[in-house]
């Protein structure tokens, strides 16, 4: 049986930034995507996110809930002593805004915390996530937990794969996944084949992303070879989206000479 066709989304928030947000959607539909994602939607008015998907026939992938005070250093509200409160109105918002866009992953970020408080950081981590994914359970939507390298962002407290598939394993929740970000991976565990081996046949990855290693441009270039990645996914039956998270090096349709090459499985 052959492998199914690799799916990519452009990420809305990193792609085609000299547009304004809500008319990035159009170019993406105009460079061949069929699919979406975006960092916090809740920026801007739900029905004219709702209008542009429509008008381009755009499925939304993948956004992330409200993460706290973005321009305060906070980065998500999980794991946050006494924010426990908070973090319940936005997985409910985010539950709630998923339906509108008809969206069916949400990213749900951990938080940046001192060394000395992990332990309790994971305690409450683990308790906010088990009733949040109870929650996405009842909505019919997918939580998504992304280990990120704590060298663009110091003090997360998830960095490491193993970690969130062991914290995916003890909750048990068909609604609760990782989000694998292989950009990531390679900055803080690298072996990106062997990860991807070890974990797709797990079921527990619920999404993708890419971007090159180490400057986060396109996937054309730098320390991981996405040709054979591609075909990774491929012998691997990856049947998910494959979020395109990079920084353009320049216009961001010009940078697309990767795409049609990793759609048609045509060596660079």
């Amino acid at each position: 049986m052959s492998a199914p066709p690799l799916r990519f989304a452009a990420n809305l928030s990193w792609l085609y930034t000299d547009l304004p947000f809500l008319d990035r959607f159009g170019a993406a539909a105009r460079d061949g995507f069929a699919g979406v994602e975006c960092l916090f939607p809740h920026e801007h008015p739900t029905v004219e996110v709702t209008a542009r998907l429509r008008d381009h026939g755009l499925a939304l992938v993948l956004f992330n809930a409200e993460p706290g005070d973005w321009a305060a250093g906070e980065r998500g509200l999980a794991s946050l002593p006494g924010r426990e409160d908070d973090f319940r109105r936005s997985v409910d918002a985010a539950l709630a805004r998923a339906d509108a866009l008809g969206c069916a992953r949400i990213h749900v970020m951990a938080g940046v915390c001192d060394e000395a408080d992990r332990a309790a950081a994971w305690a409450r981590y683990e308790t906010n996530l088990a009733w949040a994914a109870r929650q996405a359970e009842g909505a019919g939507k997918v939580l998504t937990i992304e280990p990120i390298n704590p060298r663009d962002m110091p003090g997360y407290l998830l960095t490491h794969q193993a970690d969130a598939h062991a914290l995916v394993a003890r909750i048990d929740s068909p609604a609760l996944r990782v989000q694998m970000d292989l950009y990531h991976c390679q900055i803080v565990e690298g072996d990106v084949s062997m990860r991807l081996r070890q974990w797709l046949p797990t079921g527990q990855v619920g999404h993708i992303q890419i971007a090159a290693v180490p400057d986060r441009g396109e996937p054309d270039q730098g320390e991981l070879h996405y040709p054979w990645l591609f075909d990774e996914l491929r012998r691997l039956n990856w049947s998910g989206w494959i979020g395109c998270e990079y920084r353009p090096r320049g216009a961001t349709s010009a940078g697309l000479t990767w795409l049609p090459r990793a759609r048609l499985h045509i060596p660079c």
